[in-house]
């Protein structure tokens, strides 16, 4: 039955679910607090449709993201949004790292994802400056526009009749028996039921509408460096290390983008607020947030070591530089100058562990997702459709 449906959050998971949820008859309407689609996550990622080497066989980013990878990259050709299959490199440089590396082979043809070993001779026809003991080559990964396509999404969502409130905060939420009443700072709505793809907010949203998360969200900033145009000759695709297995991120990697330019990062350091792409923003709020959150201290204890060597590597390009090295030698400190930085949303629970896959909660005609992490926007299309059924099977 058509119903009338509030999605909190114009990123690419909202705005995806709204487009679904749309696509089925019901009427609904996109709330965020800024004053554009993409602002935050999805505007800030790497821009790739992951292939679904890296997940857990079956877990839901495993299912979702394997199936995402070709649902996105059909979504952006049909639309036209840029997009330019280039495909995946991910390096073991040292032999400590081949148990890692065949364990990800094992993981993709388990996932059903089109990859192979490749002995060092070969990944230097793939990615001729890479130095390698062996690696995993993936045909099927891609980088894409995803802003473009969140405004691709935006406008589907307009045309099917639904409603995008831009500059609109929530404030208060009022869940009853049949329905839900949300107070922003522009109005109040009322609707039958409620979405919350809050993403770096969808703890306090769930708090908001009465729902306990058991988790809380934890910034973790991901900083960026880009090749000067003299040496992007030295990548031609995507060049990834072989992840730490026991990591939720994936190392600093180099990634050739939709317009030529290259990317090498993240550096992941916490954040000192939810929006906090640089050192200087820091909001008291959020520090306290995460502060007073027991899982926290306990991820502290066990990761701080880590974490260490992570800020290190934030204050100093010379230590960001070491890390490249290991993959393309030839890069010097001439090579790379800072670019933009991104924030992820990660979900940390009461034990001090990150929360790996993707996470819902259900309230009274609510849906919350509080933990969407990468390949959150490969499989944003997949992730939609599960919570247009968990929406109905509620």
């Amino acid at each position: 039955m058509s119903s009338h449906v509030i999605v909190i959050g114009a990123g690419i998971v909202g705005l995806a679910t709204a487009n679904e949820l749309s696509a089925r008859g019901h009427h609904v309407t996109v709330v965020d607090k800024e004053t554009h689609v993409a602002a935050h996550q999805t505007g800030h990622n790497s821009g790739v449709i992951h292939s679904g080497l890296y997940y857990a066989p079956g877990s839901l980013k495993a299912t979702m993201g394997t199936a995402g990878a070709g649902s996105m990259l059909e979504f952006a050709r049909r639309h036209g949004v840029t997009v330019d299959r280039c495909g995946k490199l991910v390096v073991a440089t040292h032999d400590s790292q081949l148990p890692a590396l065949q364990e990800l082979l094992r993981r993709g043809a388990a996932n059903g994802v089109p990859c192979r070993r490749v002995d060092a001779s070969e990944a230097r026809e793939i990615e001729p400056h890479v130095e390698c003991r062996a690696g995993a080559h993936v045909e099927s990964t891609a980088v894409v526009d995803y802003v473009g396509v969140c405004r691709a999404l935006a406008d589907l969502v307009v045309e099917s009749g639904g409603d995008l409130l831009l500059g609109h905060e929530v404030e208060e939420i009022v869940p009853s028996s049949t329905g839900v009443v949300v107070r922003t700072s522009a109005g109040v709505l009322s609707a039958d039921h409620l979405v919350n793809c809050a993403g770096l907010h969808s703890d306090r949203i769930a708090r908001m509408a009465g729902v306990d998360p058991q988790v809380r969200i934890v910034p973790f900033r991901g900083e960026y460096f880009e090749l000067t145009p003299q040496a992007t000759h030295l990548v031609r695709g995507l060049v990834y290390p072989v992840p730490d297995p026991d990591l939720p991120f994936l190392g600093v990697h180099l990634t050739r983008m939709f317009d030529g330019t290259v990317h090498a990062g993240p550096n992941a350091v916490l954040a000192l607020a939810r929006e906090g792409y640089t050192w200087g923003t820091v909001r008291p709020r959020d520090v306290a947030d995460a502060l007073r959150w027991p899982g926290t201290w306990r991820l502290g204890r066990q990761w701080w070591r880590t974490g260490v060597q992570e800020v290190a590597r934030s204050v100093s390009r010379r230590r960001f530089l070491k890390s490249l090295q290991t993959l393309v030698p030839e890069l010097t400190l001439s090579d790379i100058v800072p670019t933009h930085a991104g924030v992820r949303a990660q979900a940390i629970d009461r034990s001090g562990a990150m929360v790996d896959d993707f996470l819902l909660r259900r309230g009274p005609r609510q849906l919350h997702v509080l933990n969407a992490p990468s390949p959150a926007a490969t499989a944003a299309l997949e992730i939609a459709r599960h919570l247009a059924d968990e929406l109905v099977a509620g």
